[in-house]
């Protein structure tokens, strides 16, 4: 349009006059916008300028005096079932075709130029001057030219279906290098350091995937790490935040853990109250929850500690009776021995939780999270969180809290007594009568849900010894060694007449009277006594050690007199005897073999032969007489038979037999001993051996 056009239509926004207009144009500089102006090809000359220089509102009221433009359009195929696109595609295709031809009839009827048409066509789908159908007003809410010129170009070269596919949402170089290993580094990056920018982690990618990657910009690095921070988000969130990971995304089950009734299972934490108390100290509290029931019991402790543990248990034993388990996480002072030891000694199964898995005790967890919220109303709050201390901080004017003491900044009022008296209310009063999600109807509040129960409750009948049991013990667990003067705790000796020295003990403390210790064995499971240590208990101690020393000296004496009347039952001989027997018995079980020798001599042994033989009277022969009558003697002798040879299955029971009584330790002739080990030497014997072990001794030898 010339200057004088607009001037003559009385747009909006615009002078009315020809000079006006001109002022304007010269102002903006139309005439230096490249691309927007140009010389006028009718008589007379001049310039034109595009309607894209007019204000917004000029624009939409020259295409609003044309009216509202229609034109019938053929009807779409629309989507199938052996469509090459999706649904979604298809219709982004078909809406893409619709506005395509919708401007083509639109430039035919008001016989503009593409030029011209591309400048009004999008100014006239926003204003609404266009009859568009609702599905492809949805799909396409707005276009320009660049986009009449890209779908175009895309119809044109690849076909109506290439419209539907996004071309936005391509896979980028990045995704597709390396067969995605260049993605999943990339990903590795920003889970490893959330803080990495964009020129770093070119830098490294360039440096690890240079043949890959090639030359990427900065531009499709920060887009990259936009799709995997959109994609990946809860994967990256559970390692850079666990915590915020568990409490937002994780999959919960509702009343996971079941429980077959009131006390049978217990869950215990510990964590720093969010209130500062008198002292300038943050205190620790211990919470126990019955998972049935949900009521539960709070201990304050200066520091974490076993010793706070059992006194959260006693204080839960006490009201609630007996629970069958006890859930803990793996802190040391629940895996601490004394509480092992108070858990066997009460009988009570100890549960831990897996290292670092909060899921484990969910009912405990939430308890404290509800208490530590509700702990916002007490003077000394110092916020969950360093924001919250800070937010509290801020409340007083910057010369207030200039110097001012923490007790002055959070209004710290109460001690350890208040608040742990404050504790037992919230938990008896407070929480115990609030209701509760996890809690089905009609009981709704833990108190009620407790008095529901109508099983049976174990309760502690002896507070005394259950003060026994969670007693302190010194170091070492409590295993003491009894010496001579006693039992040493602390650079003391704890004397007692129960106990003698050389023996191991468990020691507990009593927490009454720093003077005494009970004594029992190693395991806790029996009493032995007390120790006592005299400067302690206020008592004398020579008349303390003189007790002790009667007590050791009769326990001694009765000892004595128990061993003596054992030894008058030992007589004399009775060792040497036992020792020959023994030695007997071995020696029937061997049988010793007679070496080779060689005749050894000197020439005084000689002497000593010649000697001894000269010492000898010269043997006397028979007279003729004692002749005849030994002659007559053998005549007259019974003639015997020459034995009978054994046979060979006689000679193997004999062979049987003999092993036998040498098996039983009996007495047997060496001349038959050396006979057996000839015999099991022969072929003979091994036949029979072999037979005997297959068929039977009863059947082979009888």
């Amino acid at each position: 349009m010339t200057l004088s056009e607009i001037a003559m239509a009385g747009l909006p926004g615009l002078p009315d006059t020809r000079q006006g207009v001109d002022k304007r144009a010269t102002t903006e500089g139309w005439a230096e916008r490249p691309g927007l102006s140009r010389r006028r090809k009718g008589s007379g000359g001049g310039r034109e300028y595009s309607i894209d220089l007019l204000p917004r509102g000029a624009r939409i009221a020259l295409i609003e005096r044309d009216g509202v433009f229609s034109a019938e359009i053929e009807a779409l195929p629309g989507w199938h079932e052996k469509d090459s696109l999706t649904r979604a595609e298809r219709d982004r295709s078909d809406a893409k075709v619709y506005a395509l031809k919708l401007y083509e009839a639109y430039r035919r009827a008001k016989t503009l130029s593409h030029r011209d048409a591309r400048q009004l066509f999008p100014v006239a789908w926003k204003a609404g001057t266009i009859t568009v159908p609702g599905w492809v007003k949805a799909i396409i809410p707005s276009l320009s030219k660049k986009s009449i010129d890209s779908w175009s170009k895309i119809r044109r070269e690849h076909g109506d279906d290439a419209l539907g596919i996004d071309q936005r949402g391509r896979r980028a170089a990045i995704d597709t290098a390396a067969d995605g290993k260049v993605r999943a580094r990339l990903t590795a990056l920003l889970a490893k350091n959330e803080f990495i920018t964009a020129a770093q982690a070119l830098d490294y990618l360039r440096e690890h995937f240079p043949e890959e990657l090639g030359d990427i910009s900065l531009r499709s690095v920060q887009r990259a790490r936009a799709r995997i921070e959109e994609d990946e988000r809860n994967t990256l969130l559970s390692l850079r935040d666990p915590d915020t990971w568990r409490s937002r995304i994780e999959l919960s089950g509702h009343r996971m853990i079941t429980t077959a009734g009131l006390n049978d299972l217990w869950e215990q934490d510990a964590s720093p109250a969010d209130v500062m108390l008198k002292g300038k100290r943050r205190h620790s509290i211990y919470m126990v929850i019955d998972v049935w029931s949900r009521r539960t019991k709070v201990i304050v402790s200066q520091t974490p500690r076993a010793q706070a543990v059992a006194a959260l248990t006693r204080k839960a034993l006490v009201a609630w009776g007996k629970a069958n388990r006890i859930k803990t996480d793996q802190g040391s002072d629940f895996k601490a021995k004394a509480i092992c030891r108070l858990m066997e000694d009460l009988q009570i199964e100890h549960e831990l939780c897996r290292p670092y898995d909060p899921k484990g005790k969910p009912h405990v967890e939430r308890a404290i999270r509800t208490f530590q919220h509700d702990l916002s109303i007490c003077p000394g709050f110092i916020g969950h969180s360093v924001g919250d201390r800070k937010k509290i901080e801020s409340r007083r004017a910057f010369a207030k809290r200039l110097g001012a003491d923490e007790r002055d900044l959070f209004e710290v009022d109460m001690d350890l007594a208040e608040f742990q008296a404050w504790c037992d209310e919230w938990t008896d009063l407070i929480y115990a009568n609030r209701e509760h999600g996890g809690l089905k109807k009609p009981a709704k509040t833990p108190a009620l849900k407790a008095a529901s129960w109508s099983g049976e409750v174990r309760r502690v009948d002896d507070i005394d010894a259950l003060n026994l049991l969670i007693a302190p013990v010194p170091g070492n667990n409590g295993i003491r060694t009894v010496t001579k003067r006693g039992v040493r705790i602390d650079g003391e000796f704890y004397m007692t007449k129960a106990v003698e020295p050389g023996a191991k003990v468990l020691v507990r403390m009593d927490p009454t009277d720093l003077g005494r210790v009970m004594l029992f064995d190693p395991d806790g499971e029996t009493f032995l006594g007390l120790g006592v240590c005299a400067p302690l208990a206020g008592e004398d101690p020579q008349q303390v050690a003189a007790e002790m020393k009667a007590a050791q000296a009769a326990l001694e004496k009765r000892k004595r007199a128990e061993l003596r009347k054992e030894m008058r039952q030992i007589k004399p001989r009775d060792l040497m005897n036992a020792a020959r027997s023994q030695a007997q018995r071995k020696a029937a079980a061997l049988l010793p073999f007679e070496r080779p020798a060689t005749p050894y001599s000197t020439p005084a042994m000689e002497a000593a032969r010649q000697a001894g033989a000269a010492l000898r009277p010269e043997p006397q022969g028979y007279t003729p007489e004692q002749r005849e009558q030994v002659s007559a003697a053998i005549v007259a002798m019974p003639k015997t038979p020459p034995a009978r040879p054994m046979t060979a299955r006689e000679k193997m029971r004999w062979a049987v037999e003999l092993e036998d009584r040498l098996a039983a330790g009996e007495r047997v002739d060496p001349d038959e001993v050396g006979r057996l080990q000839a015999y099991q030497d022969t072929a003979e014997y091994k036949s029979w051996k072999f037979m005997i072990g297959r068929e039977g001794r009863e059947r082979i030898v009888g």
